[in-house]
């Protein structure tokens, strides 16, 4: 299975469910078992998701769409996640970011929220505790769209 060709899909459903943007979701991880378990577990959660194997992939799909939130792992080949963080901080319209690492240091934590990540937390983690993490992060109601920013 590969997550990194081809254009962007979203799945889980309409961009739009009864009449509310649905939060669009960008998971960023080298881990197929990972990319998987947690586009069931956000979907089943009310958001819509799309995959990137690796960073390079994952710049490429926020060009192409908008996403409110990416999900990013930091150790990944090509372009790790420091070098996501890096590029995005220099845009003023870049997504929400969410650090997912087995990197448990204090020094990357703090590394990752001075290059822009709104939250860090460590692997392995709740899904429960990452769906509020996500939901703090973009707001109340999130999964149903409540409290996005305006649709592009």
């Amino acid at each position: 299975m590969t997550f990194s060709s081809g254009p962007a899909t979203v799945s889980g459903g309409e961009r739009e469910r009864q009449g509310k943007r649905v939060a669009r979701v960008l998971i960023v991880d080298d881990e197929p078992d990972i990319l998987l378990m947690l586009r069931v577990s956000l979907e089943a959660s009310g958001f819509a998701t799309a995959l990137a194997a690796d960073g390079d992939v994952a710049l490429q799909r926020i060009r192409q769409e908008p996403y409110d939130l990416v999900l990013l792992d930091v150790m990944m080949p090509v372009l790790d996640g420091w070098g996501v963080l890096e590029a995005l901080q220099r845009d003023p319209d870049a997504p929400k970011i969410i650090v997912l690492s087995a990197k448990s240091a204090p020094r990357d934590v703090a590394k990752a929220m001075e290059l822009g990540a709104a939250d860090y937390l460590t692997k392995p983690f709740e899904i429960d505790v990452l769906v509020a993490r996500i939901e703090s992060v973009l707001g109340a109601g999130a999964a149903s769209g409540t409290s996005l920013r305006e649709a592009q």
